[in-house]
C-alpha cells in the first residue's frame, strides 16, 4: 500500500509502504469499491465473529448483522464495562439473562449467544440490518446499527470468504523471541500447536496435515517449515467454489490473528501473505513451478486445495 505524505515542517515527501516509514499496523477489507480499516483488535474480533458463523453454517448476512451490532455496541472490542451491567462485544447484560459476566466476556460465548437469538427471528436474512440487530438487542437507539451497515457488509463479505483473492489483509510486525525446537506429541512446535488448537476452537473439525509425531522428513519442498514442525496444512477438497470460499475464510482468519498467533506466512489459492515488511504488500501472487504437472498436482503446488500456515521460528 503506497501512501504519499509530507513530513511536518520540512516539505519533504515520504512514502509509506516503500520506506522509510512503514504502513501503520492495521487490517483492511476492500470489497466493491468500499474499504474498511480496523485495528488488530477489531480485526481479530471480527474474524472470530465470522468464524463462529462459519462453524454454525450461518450465512454472510448473519455476520453482517453481528458485526454492525458489535460496531455500535463496543466498536468491536471485548470491553469489560458498559451501560449498567453491559459488557463484551455485544454489550450483553447478565441481568437480562445473557449469562454471567465471565461468560459474556468470552468472545466465543458472546458470539454464539448473539447468533442463538438471531436464529430465532423468522426472516432475519431479508430484514434491514438495523431491524434484525434491534430484534436481538432491544436497544434504546434502534436505528443506530444502520450507521455501520456498509462497513459491516464489507467486513463480512471478506471474512466469510465471499470476496476472495486477498480482499482482507493486515500489516503485522514481528518482534517475538526465538522458540525452542522441541516438538509436541503431534510433531509441532509450541507456536504451531497453538495455531492448530486455535483453528479447531474457531472452526471446529478440520482436515489437517503436514505434520506427524516426531516430525515429517519428506513430501515437501527443500527447506520447508514442515520439516521443523512449524507448518500446518488445512485441506478443502475437492477444489470448487464452496471449498474455495471456506479456504479464504480460514486464510483471512489467520491473517487477522497473525500478530497474536505469531504467523510467518499464509498461502492459499495461488496467493501468499507474509508478516513483517512483507505484510505491507498485502496478498501477492504465489507461482510455484508447475511445468509438466497434471491438474491435481498443480492444485497442490499452487495451494488451491489447502491453506498453508507457518509460524515464526
Amino acid at each position: 500500500m503506497l501512501v504519499v505524505g509530507v513530513l511536518a515542517g520540512t516539505g519533504v515527501a515520504v512514502f509509506r509502504g516503500l520506506g522509510p516509514l512503514p504502513d501503520p499496523q492495521s487490517c483492511t477489507a476492500s470489497v466493491d469499491g468500499h474499504s474498511v480499516r480496523v485495528t488488530h483488535e477489531q480485526g481479530e474480533n471480527a474474524a472470530l465473529i465470522a468464524a463462529v458463523a462459519e462453524r454454525r453454517g450461518l450465512p454472510a448476512r448473519a455476520v453482517s448483522i453481528a458485526l454492525a451490532t458489535a460496531y455500535q455496541e463496543s466498536k468491536i472490542a471485548n470491553i469489560d464495562y458498559g451501560d449498567r451491567d453491559s459488557v463484551g462485544l455485544f454489550q450483553q447484560r447478565p441481568s437480562q439473562g445473557w449469562g454471567t459476566q465471565k461468560q459474556i466476556l468470552d468472545p466465543y460465548y458472546a458470539t454464539n449467544a448473539f447468533y442463538d437469538e438471531l436464529e430465532k427471528i423468522d426472516g432475519y436474512r431479508d430484514m434491514r440490518i438495523t431491524e434484525a440487530a434491534q430484534r436481538v438487542q432491544r436497544s434504546g437507539f434502534p436505528e443506530a446499527y444502520e450507521d455501520h451497515a456498509q462497513d459491516a457488509r464489507t467486513l463480512a463479505s471478506a471474512l466469510t470468504g465471499n470476496s476472495p483473492d486477498g480482499r482482507f489483509t493486515c500489516v503485522v510486525r514481528h518482534d517475538g523471541e526465538e522458540e525452542a525446537d522441541d516438538l509436541d506429541e503431534a510433531g509441532l512446535t509450541t507456536r504451531a500447536g497453538r495455531v492448530r488448537r486455535d483453528l479447531e476452537q474457531a472452526f471446529g473439525d478440520l482436515t489437517l496435515g503436514g505434520f506427524e509425531p516426531e516430525g515429517v522428513s519428506s513430501g515437501h519442498m527443500p527447506g520447508s517449515a514442515h520439516y521443523d514442525g512449524r507448518a500446518i496444512d488445512v485441506f478443502f477438497r475437492p477444489v470448487g467454489p464452496e471449498n474455495r470460499r471456506r479456504g479464504w475464510a480460514l486464510a483471512y482468519y489467520l491473517v487477522a490473528h497473525a500478530e497474536r498467533l505469531e504467523v510467518d506466512h499464509v498461502i492459499f489459492d495461488g496467493r501468499i501473505w507474509g508478516s513483517g515488511r512483507r505484510s505491507e504488500q498485502g496478498w501477492r501472487a504465489y507461482e510455484p513451478d508447475t511445468d509438466g504437472s497434471d491438474a491435481a498436482t498443480a492444485a497442490v503446488l499452487e495451494h488451491r486445495d489447502h491453506v498453508h500456515v507457518d509460524v515464526h521460528d
